[in-house]
């Protein structure tokens, strides 16, 4: 039998995103099993071995370097979100390693490492254009809000949001009017939708996780104050578990997604991959329908693939060459990498949460709830405004 080809890498499979970051270990699984069945990779099959960080940003480093050091693998590949991909770059690069990220934010904005790639859909300005439908979408309303909140997690993946929300907030001419933080440990969200309400805002730009969004849903739908549009930024509302926990709560929001089961979305194969991602989901303990996470996973497994078969093996700046000019068949689509390593064109969704009743999870299965506001060409309905008229 042929040597297993090894990948790879780490995940935060305990802490703040580990239901994300679990969905995304499955469909690499299910990507793993889906290769080794067609015959493996340049012919022999393939091993994954990937190690949890516990969140912590501290252990990235030693974990790749016992990846390359101690397990000799032949390929590493970047986990979930930026707080795992940042930390493991300064070892991929003093080491020159072909590096596919997953949904880091604007990771390489700073460093400009030529062998790295972001699977995500947020285009060459990342900060940006992760909220910029939202932005949009506030000022094409009648009458116009004029201001703006930002309230989010103190912590590293809401730095570079915050930073595109301020960029956005200039662009169409909203006024901040209120900026604060909070610790990820925080409990009781009242006084932070206190200070909101003092300030008035027509906007309210919230960047979370996923516990946390649950506390600030809550808190805002109990409060009296309603701003005209609230959501933007969360990295919550995407989770099944996040929505069937605040059911009828969610109505309203408008919030950032990557894809939705509209038909613009139903690019080939990725039908077959759910149905198999949610046959298997209840037994793995994940997300249930994995239509944030798992597509994007997959087509990064899709990628490594395609670039290692063009290459013909596993030198670095081969490969790095090759993704730098290619168009990959995935999932997510036809997917290319340009400045930075980031997709030349954005495709950030905004959906506004409409007509949930109660917690039952087959309501979110088909989009029916979740309505694509944004971007035009993705559009599934048309937005409710203000927030108080949309529940």
């Amino acid at each position: 039998m042929s040597t297993p080809i090894r990948i790879g890498y780490c995940l935060s499979l305990t802490g703040p995103v580990a239901g994300n970051s679990r969905s995304a270990q499955l469909a690499h699984e299910i990507w793993r099993e889906d290769i080794n069945r067609r015959g493996g990779l340049l012919r022999r099959p393939v091993e994954l071995i990937c190690y949890d960080d516990y969140a912590d940003a501290s252990l990235v480093p030693g974990l790749y370097k016992q990846l390359m050091d101690e397990d000799k693998v032949d390929l590493v590949i970047g986990g979930y979100g930026t707080n795992t991909i940042l930390p493991a770059m300064p070892l991929i690069m003093e080491r020159q390693r072909f590096f596919v990220g997953l949904m880091g934010l604007g990771v390489n904005n700073a460093l400009a490492y030529p062998n790295y790639f972001a699977m995500i859909p947020t285009g060459p300005d990342p900060n940006a254009a992760l909220t910029e439908g939202f932005f949009e979408l506030g000022a094409a309303q009648m009458p116009r809000p004029l201001t703006v909140a930002l309230v989010s997690a103190d912590a590293e993946f809401s730095r570079n949001p915050i930073l595109g929300a301020k960029a956005n907030a200039a662009k169409h001419g909203f006024r901040v009017v209120h900026e604060a933080t909070y610790p990820l440990t925080t409990e009781n969200f009242t006084p932070v939708i206190d200070a909101v309400a003092k300030s008035d805002c027509d906007l309210l730009f919230l960047c979370s996780y996923l516990d946390d969004s649950i506390g600030l849903v809550r808190a805002i739908h109990a409060h009296a104050f309603r701003p005209k549009m609230v959501g933007a930024g969360m990295i919550g509302p995407q989770n099944t578990v996040v929505k069937t926990t605040l059911g009828p709560l969610l109505n309203g929001f408008v919030n950032y997604e990557y894809g939705q089961p509209v038909p613009k979305m139903m690019f080939p194969g990725v039908q077959r991959f759910l149905n198999t991602y949610q046959a298997r989901a209840g037994g793995a303990g994940v997300d249930p329908l994995g239509h944030y996470m798992a597509p994007l996973a997959y087509a990064q497994m899709q990628v490594v693939a395609q670039a290692v078969e063009a290459a013909g093996g596993f030198d670095d700046i081969r490969l790095s060459a090759y993704a730098r000019s290619a168009t990959f068949d995935t999932v997510m689509g036809d997917v290319q990498f340009g400045r930075k390593g980031e997709w030349p064109h954005p495709r950030v969704l905004q959906v506004q949460f409409q007509g949930i009743s109660g917690h039952d999870v087959e309501q979110f299965r088909n989009g029916s709830r979740q309505i694509v506001v944004s971007p035009s060409g993705f559009t599934s309905g048309r937005l409710r405004f203000p927030y108080a008229d949309s529940f």
